[in-house]
Order: C-alpha cells, then sequence, then structure tokens
C-alpha cells in the first residue's frame, strides 16, 4: 500500500528535520506491523494512519523542536507500550542507542518485531518493571536521555525515570497541556531524586488541535540507591 506522508514531511520541516525514503519505508512498515498485532493484542486505539502520523509519530517527534538531540547519545523509553516516542526518535537519529523498556512481555515481542522488520541496530526492548530495571547496574545511570509518554503523575515517572539517568543527562516527560497542578506536585520528589526541572514547554501540535507539554528535567546528582522503592509504591505512594 501507498501512504500519503506529505504531512508528516511538511510539519518536520518546521521542526528542521528532513524525512528520507528509507524512513518513509520504515513509517510505513511500523504502522502496517502495529495493525496486525493490534487486532491480537491492545496495542493502540488509534489505527488510522493519518492519526497515527498525527498522534504517535508526529507527537514523538515534537520534542525535537525543543531539545538538540545527540546522535551519539543512549537513550531510554520508560513505559514504552507501543513504542512511542522511542521507535519513532530512533527512525529519525538511526545513530541513537535506544533501550524500550515496558512490563508486559508480548508488547516486548511486537517491539522485538518491530525492530527486526525495520531493521533497526542498537535498539533493544527489555521486559521489567522499572522499579527492579533501574536497581541492575547493567541500566542504573547510564543514559543520557530517558523519555516516556506513559499516564503516570509526574512524581512517580520521575521515581520510575530519573534513575536511569546519567548525572548532567536529561528526563522529559510526555505530559498533557494542563500541568500546572502535577509540577507542584511533583517538586519534592523530582529534588529528592537528583533532578531539577529546567525546562517546561506548552505547545499545540502542527496543523492540529492536539495541546502537549514537555517536562524537561536535568540530572544534578546522583539518586539515592534507596530509589526507585519497591515495586508499585512510587505509584501507590508518590515521594
Amino acid at each position: 500500500m501507498v501512504y500519503n506522508f506529505d504531512k508528516l514531511e511538511k510539519n518536520l520541516l518546521q521542526l528542521n528535520l528532513t524525512l528520507t525514503d528509507t524512513m518513509k519505508q520504515q513509517f510505513a512498515i511500523y504502522y502496517e506491523v502495529l495493525c496486525e498485532w493490534n487486532k491480537v493484542m491492545n496495542l493502540t486505539a488509534i489505527t488510522e494512519f493519518d492519526e497515527v502520523v498525527e498522534k504517535h509519530y508526529l507527537d514523538s517527534l515534537s520534542l525535537a523542536s525543543y531539545l538538540h538531540i545527540k546522535s551519539n547519545w543512549k537513550m531510554i523509553d520508560v513505559g514504552t507500550g507501543a513504542g512511542f516516542p522511542g521507535i519513532p526518535l530512533k527512525i529519525m537519529y538511526p545513530e541513537l542507542t535506544v533501550l524500550l523498556a515496558d512490563s508486559l512481555n508480548k508488547r516486548i515481542r511486537f517491539l522485538e518485531d518491530v525492530i527486526e522488520k525495520l531493521c533497526l541496530t542498537n535498539i533493544y526492548a527489555v521486559h521489567g518493571r522499572a522499579e527492579e530495571l533501574a536497581h541492575d547496574a547493567a541500566y542504573r545511570e547510564q543514559y543520557d536521555l530517558c523519555v516516556s509518554r506513559a499516564v503516570a503523575p509526574l512524581a512517580s515517572l520521575s521515581e520510575y525515570c530519573l534513575p536511569f539517568v546519567k548525572v548532567q543527562g536529561k528526563f522529559v516527560a510526555y505530559k498533557s497541556a494542563e500541568i500546572t497542578e502535577e509540577l507542584e506536585e511533583s517538586k519534592k520528589a523530582i529534588q529528592t531524586l537528583g533532578g531539577k526541572i529546567c525546562k517546561i514547554k506548552q505547545f499545540q501540535l502542527p496543523d492540529t488541535e492536539y495541546k502537549r507539554s514537555f517536562v524537561m528535567i536535568e540530572k544534578v546528582k546522583h539518586t539515592s540507591k534507596k530509589y526507585p522503592r519497591k515495586a508499585g509504591t512510587p505509584g501507590k505512594n508518590p515521594l
């Protein structure tokens, strides 16, 4: 099937990103694999191509307008689900080393299928809860950038994510438009975990009514080894 990438190309140009023919092919295959697996498991409620482009691909890549992403970075996507934003960012920045982390093993099998069919290298999918993976020396404080579109309050999300980030690295949370209260409730947690909010960007995706916020947190000191707390605790009892 032939897919129309004109809208995505136009909007990415506004972000100073250029879509190559290889990238278009990868995004098309990703869409097809997503739809195929979505028949047997719940990956996304959004299945129309134009909507996937707008609400998954463009949303994932919009980070590029606010953060200079370096090709030699190691990046982790915590609670990646169907691979957003990690896989679109990897397609757009092929030199990135990427880890996709998710707690559901069947989603990991889907992600491994996508990685294979897109012929991506230096990208891995790992099964596990963030609370456990972050205590593994192979992952703890190993990443220049952590991203997450997972649906969780920022205080809890910071406890899941900041332990993965190197000192001077960044954690970027993809959030909905209205975050004032959530930000206030997360300040203590972020500070306790060694982070500092360095930038908040509220924006509207180009050519859409979809409003979004990025919360950018810089890791300014090492996270205490007692964090994250045992599985389930950060969600039930945020710092």
